[in-house]
């Protein structure tokens, strides 16, 4: 039988009149809408402790019984990449050449992708994001986790807003299937991949597709009841 739980006073509370909420909604929106998608990455070098602060950024999202079942593993440069990119593009070449299904390769095509990702070694950060099954307690006996997937889902989206605030692109990658990354960054069984989040500066000659900067405006992405 759990304890009863304990509450604190709220630590933080925003004071803001009607027009300073709209005018900082509004600052927030064109921010993100300065965010892009990107498949073409300078070398440039971002300092570390910048991704440091936004995966910080990432952990400080809600969480199914606030169980933070999320885990980022960051990469840098290095032979590890290289190992990285072989086996992301061993699972793209097969998902290219037909075990995707027609409809899937047909949803890609106006984003022109294809199997070779030079993005996995060029930019300077991969942040590897894992959903944690369960976890283990003192005695290490397990301890399901809930709403796993949706949990880390924001917590991913809190991390792509975050680095956006701090000037940085980012890819979200996701090779089908993942299993190698645990084998590669040596995770436990208990962790599912979840995205390779590619991070770092456009490069010079970086591109968009058209495609994917048209955006569902509000009246067709909201009702109002």
């Amino acid at each position: 039988m759990s304890s009863e739980p304990s509450h604190l006073p709220l630590p933080d509370r925003w004071d803001l009149t009607d027009e300073q909420m709209l005018e900082r909604a509004e600052a927030a929106l064109a921010r993100l809408r300065r965010r892009h998608t990107i498949r073409d990455f300078s070398d440039r070098p971002v300092p570390q402790a910048v991704v440091e602060r936004c995966i910080e950024a990432a952990a400080t999202a809600p969480s199914g019984a606030n169980q933070q079942p999320w885990r980022f593993v960051l990469i840098g440069p290095g032979p590890l990449r290289t190992e990285l990119r072989a086996a992301a593009e061993a699972e793209e070449r097969e998902f290219y050449a037909g075990r995707a299904g027609e409809a899937w390769l047909d949803a890609l095509a106006p984003l022109g992708t294809d199997a070779d990702k030079p993005f996995l070694e060029t930019a300077p950060w991969l942040i590897a994001i894992f959903g944690q099954r369960h976890g283990f307690d003192a005695e290490g006996d397990k301890i399901k986790h809930y709403y796993v997937p949706e949990s880390v889902g924001i917590a991913t989206g809190f991390l792509i807003a975050a680095l956006n605030e701090a000037g940085l692109a980012t890819l979200t990658h996701t090779p089908s299937p993942m299993g190698f990354l645990n084998t590669a960054l040596g995770r436990p069984d208990h962790e599912k991949p979840y995205i390779l989040l590619v991070v770092g500066h456009p490069a010079q000659d970086a591109t968009v597709p058209a495609h994917a900067k048209r955006k569902l405006p509000l009246n067709e992405v909201m009702s109002l009841r």
